[in-house]
């Protein structure tokens, strides 16, 4: 009796665990991996076909393709590249324009009504400009492009993982990604421009890709060579590395981050072309900020775009920055950990309460941006007045945009360090905090409370209904508590405080993110420093081991939450105690070589499937025999065409002549033929089609007694939608079932077996 109680006891506490570590939507909406949350609305998810169909129109295509054919495919792939480059770094450079002049504008206002002791008439005015900023940020996501919320890091990631979603690169949310960043960074909330540029860069490689955009009637058909998810994926993954080099001004590290975070599958000629495309934009950023240089680009001047200089801080050190350094990289650990827990909390009660509606999802954006108003303008009021420094080049006190010693409520030759902070744009305040040979210039107490409100701001703010990234949040914390770790190792300490700050703002992004050789590039691509590289390192790799023992990182946390059905790198335990059939969905739904077209109208219309085992039978064959698989998206271009015939023959040299492979092409996400867009008549329904054209003859088949662990493996390297299982024996039906996506989902699998425990 008592091993049945503990049984019992041990079985509800898994069951626990698992309605715990559930994704959101699992837990509220659905048992299946076929919706998830993109943006800030629930919608259906697809998987991606990067297999390639060898069926007879592609071999017909290939065989009659000419070497002047393959050159300009090769050269269209270079120059996507570069168009790539050129429009992702025009707009990281008309982001950061309008977000230098809004902000700026604001704050210039407060400024002046400060000056002339008019307190609440400039906390109204900074108070309503952050609001209507906002509210307008909100409006464009709620009404235009839901899908433009958030980071879109996480969308992005699952979409090169083979994961679609309904608007994920749409125009419309390219659109409101550019200018809902500029508005919510603009309204001062704490959320950087990262995430989305990297969202941005992809909607325009997806954009370009797919030669413009067919529901807004801008495609050219000339660009159809691409037209495919296979040659879509890799431009895209060009995209997200652009965005990452546009937002940072790091080439290198764009490239690296679309290595290491983003992208899961990679080569060599991928390689090349993404480095290609950063380093365009590179170049285009640093001729639009010579341009700027002059003045006609109003307050951005020089400054802008986030770049750090330590030329002026020698960097040497001693056994005790070593002691601090691996301090510091505990330290991100565990506050990395602790905001990947709560961001995850947060994500969970916002989603709850933007189903309620648009006018709802305002209303919090304009509740959050009050609070972090109020905070902006009320904490810096805490803070004593400091006598200006007589050693700084720089003027003391502040009274323009930007500066590191702003004059607030302080007499003359004195500033307030809170406010250099918080009346400040965000990069503004990083500037501010990884200055050098400023070491005394902010207060332990002003620190402490900086480092607080920037944490928790950071958490509160992300998973509004505005288009928001993770690392400027993140960074700001980081150089906070980093600033403060080196004014208490300052007695026995050589490093500078600022190159503290910048150690701290390493480990809080290790903590998080989990990402090492990326984030160390762009680190070392702001800053310009190659001799903080070993401590630099060494912070990461702490940080990151030490977030590792809590949690995941913060976008594979809410990959999972979002309910995308992502394809980790490696199996999960329990999968090597199952075999393929075990996980095996039905029914099974199989169509002959030449079919009824009742027959395939029925299936379309009855089921979601998208691909369909082909099999051949006699007189077509000796015995069943598996011919393919044929996808949904080729039927529905073989019925619109009606190439059929009265009678059950075969009659693939017609389909041959009367299509090409690129009628079969994809038109983009979200795009294609619907079964409601066939016009069948009555007469049709009892004709027959042949599908050995469009049967894609040579499908990826494992067999039944495989294990899971392997064919998930297997599954995930050669991205495949659908992996045929077929029988071990003879004398059986030629397949057993197919395995998607879905079917190695842990909802999914663990749903059948409820018996197996989840790995802690």
């Amino acid at each position: 009796m008592d091993e049945e109680k503990k049984a019992e006891s041990d079985i509800e506490r898994d069951i626990g665990e698992r309605l715990y570590s559930q994704p959101l939507l699992i837990k509220r909406l659905s048992t299946t991996s076929q919706i998830a949350l993109v943006g800030a609305n629930v919608c259906p998810v697809d998987s991606l076909d990067y297999e390639i169909a060898e069926n007879e129109l592609f071999k017909q295509d290939w065989w009659s393709t000419r070497k002047v054919a393959s050159f300009q495919y090769v050269l269209l792939k270079w120059a996507f590249a570069l168009f790539i480059g050129l429009g992702t770094g025009l707009v990281g450079i008309f982001n950061n324009i309008a977000v230098e002049n809004i902000a700026g504008f604001k704050l210039l206002l407060t400024t002046e009504l400060m000056q002339e002791h008019k307190y609440y008439k400039a906390f109204a005015a900074y108070a309503g400009c952050n609001i209507g900023l906002a509210a307008a940020a909100a409006a464009l996501c709620a009404f235009i492009a839901p899908a433009a919320a958030g980071s879109g890091i996480p969308e992005v990631k699952a979409y090169l993982n083979g994961v679609d979603a309904h608007s994920i690169l749409a125009p419309s949310t390219l659109f409101v990604k550019i200018f809902g960043s500029i508005l919510g960074v603009s309204a001062g909330f704490v959320v950087g421009k990262e995430g989305p540029m990297v969202h941005a860069g992809a909607c325009i490689a997806s954009l370009i890709g797919q030669g413009g955009s067919c529901k807004y009637h801008l495609t050219w058909r000339w660009l159809r060579i691409f037209k495919n998810d296979r040659d879509r994926r890799d431009l895209i993954t060009c995209g997200a590395a652009a965005g990452v080099a546009a937002a940072f001004r790091a080439p290198v590290g764009g490239v690296l981050f679309a290595l290491e975070e983003a992208a899961s599958w990679w080569r060599s000629a991928l390689l090349w072309r993404t480095f290609f495309t950063t380093a365009v934009v590179a170049i285009v950023l640093r001729a639009f900020i010579q341009l700027c240089s002059t003045g006609i680009c109003g307050l951005f001047g020089e400054g802008g775009l986030i770049m750090y200089d330590f030329s002026a801080a020698k960097v040497t050190y001693s056994a005790p920055d070593i002691l601090a350094v691996i301090l510091l990289g505990v330290i991100g650990g565990i506050f990395g950990s602790l905001y990947n827990y709560l961001v995850d909390k947060v994500l969970r009660t916002y989603s709850i309460i933007n189903q309620r509606g648009a006018a709802v999802k305002i209303l919090l954006v304009m509740t959050i941006s009050l609070a972090t108003s109020i905070c902006s303008y009320g904490l810096p009021w805490l803070a004593t007045c400091i006598p200006c420094p007589t050693d700084v080049s720089t003027s003391c006190p502040n009274t323009d945009l930007s500066g590191n010693y702003k004059s607030f409520h302080c007499p003359s030759g004195h500033y307030n360090d809170l406010a250099s902070l918080f009346l400040n744009t965000n990069d503004d305040a990083i500037r501010n905090l990884l200055s050098t040979n400023t070491a005394k210039e902010f207060h332990i107490s002003s620190l402490l409370i900086f480092f607080g409100a920037a944490y928790c701001l950071g958490i509160i703010t992300y998973g509004i209904a505005i288009p928001s990234g993770l690392f400027i949040p993140v960074i700001l914390a980081g150089a906070c508590y980093g600033r403060l770790v080196g004014r208490l190792f300052a007695p026995i300490s050589k490093l500078d405080v600022g190159l503290f700050a910048l150690l701290g703002a390493a480990s809080f992004l290790g903590g998080t993110m989990r990402m090492t050789v990326s984030l160390c590039v762009i680190l070392l691509e702001l800053t310009n420093d190659l001799l903080m590289l070993p401590l630099v390192m060494l912070v990461l790799l702490i940080s990151k081991t030490t977030g590792d023992i809590f949690n995941k990182g913060v976008y594979d946390q809410i990959v999972k939450l979002k309910g995308l059905p992502y394809m980790e790198a490696h199996a999960e335990p329990y999968m090597k105690h199952l075999v393929a059939r075990d996980v095996v969905s039905g029914p099974l739904i199989t169509f002959s070589g030449v079919e009824k077209v009742e027959n395939i109208l029925h299936a379309l219309r009855t089921t979601g499937h998208n691909g369909f085992p082909v099999i051949d039978e006699p007189p077509f064959s000796d015995a069943p025999e598996l011919c393919g698989l044929v996808l949904r998206s080729h039927l529905l271009v073989l019925l619109k065409e009606k190439n059929f015939s009265k009678d059950r023959v075969l009659a693939g040299d017609e389909t041959l002549r009367r299509c090409a492979a690129f009628d079969f092409s994809n038109g983009g996400s979200g795009k294609g033929i619907e079964v409601e867009d066939l016009e069948i008549e009555e007469e049709d329904m009892d004709m027959y089609v042949d599908l050995h054209p469009i049967t894609n003859a040579s499908p990826y088949t494992v067999v039944e007694t495989m294990s899971l662990a392997k064919a998930a493996v297997l599954f995930r390297q050669l991205g495949l939608r659908h992996l045929c299982v077929v029988p071990k024996s003879q004398g059986r039906p030629p397949i057993v079932g197919i395995l998607t996506r879905h079917d190695f989902m842990p909802e999914h699998i663990l749903g059948l077996y409820p018996h197996i425990r989840l790995r802690k």
